[in-house]
């Protein structure tokens, strides 16, 4: 008995702002220390919202956009913030620490107790 597959494609499967936002957070979150997970996950959203329209929208071309949101593409962060922005996406920064962190621990030659 032959068994007959087809190729998954999650691109498919975004349909929805927030079918976008729980993906990227998956992909965030599965990513650990690897920024090019993070970028694939960029180029799988771009594929599912249209691909040509985020090139209008960021002014970057189509082929650029596939080769550095691409496994071998290595996107600078300015490319990196550009199709977020395109996509509706916002990037943001959070502490990963439990305690908060020393207001003044970012200075230099600060006179902290």
């Amino acid at each position: 008995m032959t068994v007959k597959t087809t190729r998954w494609d999650s691109a498919e499967h975004l349909k929805t702002d927030e079918d976008i936002q729980l993906y990227l957070e998956a992909c965030i979150e599965e990513a650990g220390d690897d920024p090019a997970f993070i970028v694939h996950a960029l180029g799988v959203i771009a594929r599912a919202r249209n691909m040509s329209q985020l090139a209008r929208d960021t002014g970057l071309t189509r082929e650029g956009l596939y080769k550095a949101l691409s496994p071998e593409g290595n996107p600078t962060f300015s490319t990196v913030a550009k199709v977020a922005r395109a996509l509706g996406l916002q990037i943001t920064v959070q502490t990963a620490h439990k305690t908060p962190l020393r207001p003044d621990a970012c200075i230099t030659g600060s006179a902290s107790a």
